[in-house]
């Protein structure tokens, strides 16, 4: 593995260290506006990534097996949904904008809790880089560095705002600015490990390369689906967080095809 390659999965953990630092230079709690806008942001981006980065060449991998090349997608698509389905139920979390768990919550609880719910998200964000990457490796034609790199780049962007929405509602409930950063930190430190893994069991089953890269955007759609989109559309004017997914999916779609 090159060291160019080990800074590319570093990109999107670095985004979400970037957006956690926010509660060091904005003042109060975050608005119900601004959490729709940079919720539908990261949603467009997530869906955009999903298709072009993962599916797609999912697909073109699978060219040699003629009218069934859709089979490995299908399959590795349903596989990341019913794992991310399969966590969901698992592990104790806050959805994202949530303000109250079932039962009484303290704060550390609701604390861990919500960071939680962020790490979970960006288990198949993680994975999407390290497989991407991983083809990369392997030699792929329909996967170039430069797209690898527009994915982390993408997914960073993203995960700017995972990282403020995370970071400033734990100070507005009273969490220490230091405290709070380092949650945001952590709930993103899951990215360049699962890529690590990723990489790693792509690099020895590299036939499963077509599944794993439709897990990865199976699982991603599942976190859209599931936590963005709703959060994105809550409220009254709730137009505005779809205006930024359309914005999100664009930018996404525009650093795939520009650099892939």
């Amino acid at each position: 593995m090159t060291t160019t390659v080990l800074l590319g999965i570093m990109i999107p953990f670095l985004g979400t260290a970037l957006g956690a630092a926010c509660v060091f230079f904005m003042k109060g709690s975050m608005s119900d506006t601004l959490q729709r806008i940079l919720t539908g942001f990261a949603a467009g981006v997530m869906v955009a990534a999903s298709v072009w980065s993962l599916l797609i060449p999912a697909l073109e991998q699978a060219e040699e097996m003629g009218k069934w090349s859709f089979l490995p997608a299908v399959i590795g698509f349903w596989l990341g949904v019913l794992f991310l389905l399969v966590l969901d139920r698992v592990i104790p979390h806050l959805h994202i904008g949530s303000e109250q768990a079932e039962g009484p919550k303290t704060k550390l609880q609701k604390t861990t809790m919500l960071v939680l719910a962020v790490a979970l998200h960006n288990i198949p964000e993680g994975m999407a880089v390290g497989v991407v990457y991983a083809g990369y490796l392997t030699g792929k034609e329909s996967i170039t560095f430069l797209g690898a790199l527009a994915l982390a780049i993408g997914i960073a962007i993203q995960n700017f705002p995972e990282g403020a929405i995370i970071s400033m509602p734990l100070h507005a409930e009273g969490v220490k600015k230091g405290r709070a950063f380092f949650g945001g930190v952590m709930s993103g430190i899951v990215e360049p490990i699962g890529a690590l893994l990723t990489i790693m069991a792509a690099g020895v089953i590299v036939p499963a390369l077509p599944y794993l890269l439709s897990f990865a955007a199976g699982a991603m759609i599942y976190v859209v689906v599931e936590e963005l989109i709703p959060e994105m559309s809550a409220g009254d004017h709730s137009n505005i967080g779809t205006v930024f997914f359309a914005v999100g999916f664009s930018v996404m779609m525009i650093l795939d095809v520009a650099l892939g």
